[in-house]
């Protein structure tokens, strides 16, 4: 797999680093670095600060993001954090928070070595989105009492799939007529850029646009959607498909949300999951490639 002892610590600090910033802040950063990453790439510039950084050991998603959700389950479980959802918490301000950083640290090294098996075996898929659903997966097994899909509460939904808009992953993202819009527009939008540029840029604008949600508490989620309609867009050479696959990412996330996220008490993230899936659509269907 070619995992040298400074990966090993490299992921450990990025994995911590995370988990001190939070998991949202974290990815938010990742987004900055990839549009700083591919503007310098356009540009002639030397280096790759988009795999080495924003995809890299410190804020790659699989490492400082997943490290952050996992440190976030780990302290609700000390009953140190009410919620073992809130991704967006710092975790730095928590009082004794050494294990809880640790523990940030241990999955970004766990992080690490997933993403590079995956690499090392060519699994066909965003090997970072699927990275970080399985670091979510396992988090939850270690640190959650709600087991994988959650625990249905009739008190918060009339049925498993259809939770009250309280209960939500996203209650201004959730119903059909705001995903068909959301995924359409952004998807046509996010394919036209990244037939213009690179598929990164659109994912970049995406994870940036996060901060929205952060400080005002409401505000739409896009990198699901984004990534996979640049990534057909760009197989295809036409938006349509940017389209469609905006449109198909919009509504995987939400089945995903329903599916793993609604009923549980740790994060899993339903966008990575949405992406490892329309990335693995795109490259059996749409013939696209990394």
């Amino acid at each position: 797999m070619g995992i040298t002892l400074n990966m090993v610590l490299a992921s450990f600090g990025g994995g911590l680093f995370g988990a001190a910033i939070g998991g949202n802040f974290a990815f938010i950063f990742t987004g900055l670095l990839v549009l700083v990453g591919e503007a310098l790439a356009m540009s002639g510039s030397a280096g790759d600060i988009t795999n080495v950084v924003a995809f890299g050991m410190m804020f790659g998603p699989h490492i400082a993001f997943a490290g952050g959700a996992a440190a976030t389950a780990y302290a609700a479980k000390k009953e140190r954090l009410e919620d073992g959802k809130n991704v967006g918490k710092p975790l730095i301000g928590i009082s004794k928070n050494w294990d809880i950083l640790f523990i940030g640290g241990l999955f970004g090294v766990f992080g690490m070595t997933v993403n590079q098996l995956l690499g090392s075996i060519g699994a066909p898929t965003d090997t970072v989105a699927l990275t970080v659903f399985i670091s979510a997966i396992v988090h939850r097994i270690m640190f959650g009492e709600t087991g994988i899909f959650g625990t249905y509460n009739s008190d918060k939904g009339s049925s498993f799939w259809n939770p009250s808009a309280e209960n939500a992953w996203l209650p201004s993202q959730t119903n059909f007529s705001q995903l068909l819009m959301i995924g359409l527009g952004v998807g046509l939008i996010g394919g036209y850029i990244g037939l213009k540029t690179t598929v990164f840029i659109p994912f970049g604008i995406a994870a940036v646009s996060l901060i929205v949600l952060q400080t005002m508490g409401e505000g739409p989620v896009t990198h699901h959607i984004a990534f996979p309609a640049a990534v057909a867009a760009v197989a295809t050479g036409n938006i349509i498909w940017g389209g469609i696959f905006g449109i198909l990412g919009a509504f995987l996330g939400e089945f995903y949300a329903r599916l793993c996220y609604v009923w549980g008490d740790t994060h899993i993230d339903p966008p990575a999951a949405a992406i490892a899936t329309t990335v693995t659509a795109a490259i059996f269907f749409l013939g696209f490639s990394f």
